[in-house]
């Protein structure tokens, strides 16, 4: 009897491990420098990571001091993403991990590949190419919330404080970012176009990719991507961990 209840027991036990799927999760962890790179967010890398994984559905901050309380709290809430290059003459290849606290790994991509010459295309390239196969996961949020047991020693509760504390400020959304002003008009290049005003100045220089209405944008300050959303431009970028967004008005 009791080796029935001990299998029994083992039984659930590797089911409930079973059942653990990206679909327990609703936020990911990003780190802000991945292991083969040399600097934080190196060819934005991070940045189109965190882009990429909020368009599957999930919510994704950087592992940073400025991550929400319930996940400050409880890191297994979250997934953790790494991104891993396997290196090889003329051509990038990146794989994407997604792990839980313990480091299980619960997905893991494709080998993207790319064979643009220069860096920060390829990179981008390839990281996309690995996503692709992430795309052909269903995911949906099932509500499970993660957590850890703990050892807790109990000691008498203080009295109650009332104190004041002020709710913190909303992060703000892209919609909430003014548009750029004026029209850009678009002017091919080798690699892309580069978008001047009327002055006639270059405001933004954009690398085609292989995905439709999607560029790697550079304006010598900041590094990001333009995007057609809801048949309308933006050039979203992350500055200081604050991620922006801009609509612009592009003519080609």
């Amino acid at each position: 009897m009791k080796g029935y209840a001990l299998l029994l027991l083992l039984f659930v036990s590797l089911s409930g491990y079973a059942q653990n799927t990206i679909n327990n999760y609703k936020y990911v962890l990003i780190p802000e420098k991945f292991s083969f790179s040399k600097e934080e967010d190196q060819y934005g890398l991070n940045s189109l990571t965190k882009a990429l994984l909020e368009e599957k559905g999930f919510t994704a901050y950087f592992d940073d001091p400025k991550v929400p309380q319930e996940l400050a709290g409880n890191k297994c809430n979250a997934l953790n993403v790494e991104v891993l290059q396997r290196k090889s003459l003329f051509v990038t290849n990146l794989t994407v991990l997604l792990k839980d606290c313990q480091g299980n790994i619960l997905f893991k991509s494709k080998e993207g590949k790319s064979r643009e010459k220069e860096f920060m295309t390829s990179y981008n390239l390839a990281l996309r190419d690995a996503f692709e196969s992430l795309k052909e996961v269903p995911y949906a949020y099932n509500g499970t919330v993660h957590t850890v047991p703990q050892v807790v020693a109990i000691t008498p509760a203080p009295a109650p404080v009332t104190t004041s504390v002020p709710a913190p400020a909303p992060a703000p959304k892209p919609e909430e970012i003014k548009a750029a002003a004026g029209t850009l008009y678009a002017q091919a290049t080798a690699n892309g176009y580069q978008l001047i005003d009327t002055t006639p100045k270059i405001v933004l220089t954009l690398l085609k990719t292989s995905a439709q209405d999607y560029f790697i944008a550079d304006n010598d300050i900041s590094h990001g991507i333009v995007l057609k959303r809801n048949g309308e431009w933006y050039f979203e970028y992350y500055k200081d961990n604050t991620f922006f967004a801009q609509k612009l008005m592009i003519k080609f």
